[in-house]
């Protein structure tokens, strides 16, 4: 079943941020620092603590979030909403509806950590982000 999941940006507090709410949600947090992942070399070395990817999930709860949006914090930028969709068709359909009007910030394709991927604004300035793993 698709879902539709809220992913929060922070600015360098994201580690502070999703540890605060596992205390206050409970579940169980995972955390990728920039470090840890084949996005470093692209990075400078000082982000390299910084979260690339995290997700607390407790029963129906999902909740993920990252430092990734960089200095350019902003409201309204704050959040995404990422559709985990069922298949790839569903994935294409949905992309090509929501980018109607819009701009697409990444187009769908085959990501580093298994999964097809995807971003875009869509034409009232909400950030989407999609993703589908065969697993």
């Amino acid at each position: 079943m698709t879902q539709l999941n809220p992913y929060l940006n922070f600015n360098g507090q994201c580690r502070e941020a999703m540890t605060f709410y596992k205390e206050c949600l409970g579940g169980e947090l995972i955390m990728q620092k920039i470090a840890e992942s084949p996005m470093a070399a692209q990075m400078p070395s000082a982000m390299g603590g910084q979260i690339l990817h995290s997700m607390l999930t407790n029963n129906g709860i999902i909740l993920m979030g990252s430092d990734m949006i960089g200095n350019k914090l902003e409201k309204g930028n704050a959040i995404a909403l990422c559709l985990n969709c069922d298949s790839d068709e569903e994935m294409h359909v949905l992309f090509d509806k929501l980018s109607a009007g819009g701009h697409i910030k990444h187009p769908l394709h085959q990501s580093f950590w298994g999964a097809t991927y995807g971003e875009l604004t869509d034409k009232f300035g909400l950030s989407w982000m999609f993703s589908h793993s065969k697993n």
